[in-house]
């Protein structure tokens, strides 16, 4: 392999987990392609807390490929895991459902009027779109082929033969349970989407505990298909094994040199991929943290196969703004193309990219997306100026590029909050949308809507699906004649002094000029005063005028940023309305 030095501007925890998975890499496999992994069990909607375990894994082997590396990223399918239980709220799934409990996942059959041949299909689906909308290069295994062809038969042998010292490990740990934690409510806007359990890692048997003994291995039953089974007998020497199901009464001898319709217990099955594959990397959730987990477990099983645990950091939770917590076994789980829905693919990467892995973070679906956007903004600024950090420009980088290039981007990316406010007011109307976002800056207005896009869209969708009804803008009709008569002397005199000064400050900094000013000139201070200059009384006064100007508008006292609403309603519009 090349050796290419890392750069100086690239500080994060990417690079040093870069350096780290390298050094090991060539120490276990000198010569070898770099192997990093995530596992994903396609069991309901894959969802933004199972986008970390991937996100983390791609970001450090996106570096090294930036560094002349052969990196394979593998993503292990957890498709021929159990179908545990029938999610809530997934459209096109009854109580009917039920009956495949214990089935593996590729034979359930996908939700009514789904495209794919089975349950896992049809939720992987979705997953591999988005992360080829991420930019997220990946080789994907299901272990449903793995198993039911034999791929893994040798390793299931050595397994058997080796079951005694599995279930020595494992015994060390079934006593031990992790100190109870004490639950705590939290408020709707902290709420939390776990982290992905680690394909596979929920709770489960660790192997057979019928009175022949410890085996790591679970047949699915040759009549009903499910893993209700327990071994009553094997034989080393020929293989020979019988098995009986608790659920439909079926039992069978076969020979497990031939067999190919079972797996490995989780706890074993996950060392054993380790070994078999030659991970170097993955990450883990925080549920591994317990006594007896799955990864800390694995890092004792792993030697019986001839393996070594993977580096892997914990990571920590990704919270969902405004939403309750949810597990990956519900529908209606904020997913990967959920956000991509509302927020381009350098966004929601730069999320991922600028935290490390034991920090947690939210997703924005709620107001808080329009915050994220300015501070994107912002860093997109100081990287084009040169004033950017060291860690900053790295995650920038990332959320931007990968090492096969630079992911497509909106050639106008107008701020958010504008278009969002726009496509609030215009509510579908592509041609007063262009109008008004080509008035924004007269110097340089835009000549079409796909200049603006695919950010535009973005916004529109996320006004379009997650602002509630009573909180669209509705722009008034007729005048409010009642309020226009009430007024006093000094809200005319606002009122006159905004509506002289509309035709020559007509794009958004002049308008945003014009609307702080008009309290400032009625106070006997320049337009062009700054906050330090002014009394607090302005701030007061601000408020009052700015809480007259939607009233008079959009009958509210708050609603989209004031120039870019006046914008919006048109300037003949908006003097009809205040009184002109």
């Amino acid at each position: 392999m090349p050796i290419v030095a890392q750069s100086t501007e690239t500080t994060d925890w990417v690079s040093r987990f870069a350096d780290e998975v390298i050094e090991e890499s060539e120490r276990r496999a000198p010569g070898k392609p770099v192997v990093v992994a995530s596992g994903l069990s396609p069991s309901g909607p894959i969802h933004l807390g199972n986008l970390r375990e991937v996100m983390t894994p791609h970001l450090v082997a996106d570096e090294i490929r930036r560094r002349g590396y052969q990196v394979r990223h593998l993503i292990s399918w957890d498709d021929y895991d159990r179908y545990r239980k029938v999610p809530a709220g997934v459209p096109g799934v009854d109580e009917t459902w039920a009956e495949h409990i214990g089935k593996p996942l590729t034979s359930v059959p996908a939700p009514k009027g789904s495209p794919y041949p089975n349950w896992a299909e049809h939720f992987k689906a979705a997953m591999v779109e988005s992360l080829a909308e991420l930019g997220v290069e990946f080789d994907g295994i299901s272990q449903t082929e793995q198993y039911t062809s034999g791929v893994y038969r040798e390793q299931i042998l050595h397994a058997m033969r080796h079951r005694a010292d599995i279930d020595a490990i494992l015994a060390q740990y079934r006593t031990k349970k992790a100190p109870a934690k004490k639950q705590q409510q939290k408020p709707v806007d902290e709420a939390e989407l776990e982290a992905a359990e680690g394909s596979g890692a929920a709770a489960e048997d660790d192997g057979s505990s019928g009175s022949a003994g410890y085996f790591p291995y679970k047949p699915y039953c040759g009549n009903c298909e499910k893993d209700l089974t327990t071994v009553t007998s094997y034989d080393d020497d020929s293989t020979e094994l019988t098995y009986s199901c608790t659920s439909c009464g079926f039992s069978e001898t076969v020979r497990l040199n031939e067999f190919n319709r079972g797996k490995l217990v989780w706890k074993v099955d996950w060392p054993m991929r380790w070994a078999y594959e030659g991970v170097v990397f993955e990450p883990s959730g925080v549920d591994h943290s317990s006594p007896g987990s799955s990864f800390q477990v694995g890092g004792q099983i792993v030697g019986i196969f001839g393996g070594k645990q993977p580096i892997g950091p914990m990571y920590a939770f990704v919270g969902i703004s405004g939403m309750a917590k949810m597990s990956s076994s519900k529908g209606g789980v904020p997913t990967p193309a959920d956000a991509l829905k509302i927020m381009e693919p350098q966004l929601l990467r730069w999320l991922y990219a600028r935290r490390r892995p034991n920090q947690s973070f939210k997703v924005a679906f709620d107001q808080e997306i329009q915050r994220l956007y300015d501070e994107w903004d912002r860093l997109e600024a100081k990287v084009a100026d040169g004033s950017v950090l060291p860690a900053d420009a790295a995650a920038h980088s990332r959320a931007v590029r990968t090492a096969s290039g630079e992911l497509p981007r909106t050639p106008r990316p107008l701020p958010y909050r504008t278009l969002a406010s726009v496509a609030d007011i215009t509510a579908g109307h592509e041609d007063q949308a262009l109008r008004i976002l080509s008035d924004l800056d007269p110097a340089n207005p835009l000549t079409s809507l796909d200049e603006a896009r695919p950010r535009y869209d973005k916004a529109e969708a996320w006004i379009n699906t997650h602002v509630p009804a009573d909180q669209r803008t509705i722009v008034r009709d007729e005048p409010d004649t009642e309020l226009l008569k009430s007024l006093d002397e000094q809200a005319r005199e606002s009122l006159r002094l905004l509506l002289d000064g509309l035709a020559d400050n007509w794009s958004l900094d002049g308008l945003t000029h014009l609307v702080y000013g008009v309290p400032k000139v009625q106070a006997g201070f320049s337009p062009d005063a700054t906050p330090k200059e002014l009394p607090a009384e302005i701030k007061t006064a601000q408020r009052t005028f700015f809480a007259l100007l939607y009233q008079l508008l959009v009958s509210r006292d708050t609603g989209p940023r004031l120039p870019t609403l006046l914008l919006a309603v048109g300037q003949e519009r908006v003097r009809t309305l205040l009184g002109e």
